[in-house]
């Protein structure tokens, strides 16, 4: 079972194998559907950044343990749960180029198996044993579950700003990058200023992250990416690219971003890329995007220099570059 392999993933090569093996090992479940569906997810081929981020943040700090195993583990089935979650409430029926979850076994069972692996992830948490750890992890799946909930309740609302937009890409994206590099610097028993550093890297880095996933879904390639172009806007979903495009536009291509919004679907799709086009709005949203990671790459100037500090430098760069 091995993800997206890059060099990013050599520094911890030893501990990602070890997340491999712990993964299969707490995928183990009496009922079979829930390990069937917890297998295909776990399997569908993303990048584990979470946990990397975990076990490169705990290891540029020397934490010497195996604990941070564990840890990672349990940051990617929180991760896991959100994205059949998702999937559900977006009536997704495409992911990484494979069929959801929902679309393979229905709502009912991908809910479900999203319910177990959050809960066996608060199993794990306990395992690691460490209360601070637990009041980060904690934190993060409300703060979390508050950024789903926004971003639903902003479906369709073309009066969203970019302060709001931000609010709700740090909730649903950010946090968790946040949380994992964060707790591994807690379990490094990371100096104060250290620990605050890694906190802001991975919120920054995540910012990144969403930044680009929204860019991309205006011009991104659908075969690379396993979603469709303009999926946001078929949702309704007012990202920074229309956001920017409201605001730079004149009249009437302010009216018809509006309208695009609050109808969804894509009737509007090629109105709408060349609105964002001729505002500089993707432009404008990668220049944030850069913003974010330079934010990120600051940080890890209070880190030793080491193979790990590296490659979360590295990460910050791919988080901007990428093309998927």
């Amino acid at each position: 079972m091995q993800p997206n392999a890059s060099p990013l993933h050599a520094a911890v090569a030893d501990d990602f194998a070890a997340v491999d093996r712990t993964i299969l090992a707490q995928l183990a479940s009496r009922v079979p559907l829930v390990e069937t569906i917890g297998h295909y997810i776990i399997e569908s081929g993303g990048k584990r950044l979470r946990p990397l981020l975990v076990l490169l943040a705990a290891r540029s700090l020397g934490y010497p343990g195996e604990r941070h195993v564990t840890l990672a583990t349990l940051i990617e089935f929180m991760h896991t749960s959100t994205l059949l979650h998702d999937d559900v409430v977006d009536e997704s029926h495409l992911r990484r180029g494979k069929a959801t979850a929902n679309d393979a076994w229905g709502n009912a069972p991908s809910v479900l198996v999203g319910d177990f692996l959050y809960s066996r992830s608060f199993q794990m948490m306990v395992e690691v044993g460490s209360m601070r750890v637990m009041e980060i992890l904690s934190g993060a799946t409300c703060v979390i579950a508050e950024g789903e909930v926004l971003q639903l309740t902003n479906i369709g609302n073309p009066d969203i700003d970019e302060a709001a937009y931000f609010e709700t890409i740090q909730g649903k994206t950010a946090m968790l990058f946040e949380a994992a590099s964060h707790s591994g610097a807690v379990l490094a028993e990371a100096s104060p200023a250290q620990e605050e550093a890694l906190q802001l890297y991975g919120r920054y880095l995540g910012l990144a992250f969403q930044l680009v996933d929204d860019l991309l879904d205006y011009q991104g390639d659908a075969d690379a990416m396993g979603k469709n172009v303009g999926d946001d806007l078929a949702e309704g979903k007012p990202t920074l690219p229309l956001i920017h495009a409201m605001s730079a536009g004149d009249t009437e291509q302010t009216k018809m971003i509006r309208r695009a919004i609050r109808q969804g679907g894509l009737d509007h799709l090629d109105e709408v890329l060349a609105i964002v086009n001729d505002t500089g709005a993707l432009e404008y949203t990668r220049r944030r995007a850069v913003e974010m990671a330079d934010r990120a790459l600051a940080q890890l100037e209070l880190l030793p220099e080491s193979r790990y500090r590296d490659s979360m430098a590295e990460l910050a760069h791919l988080a901007v570059e990428r093309q998927t």
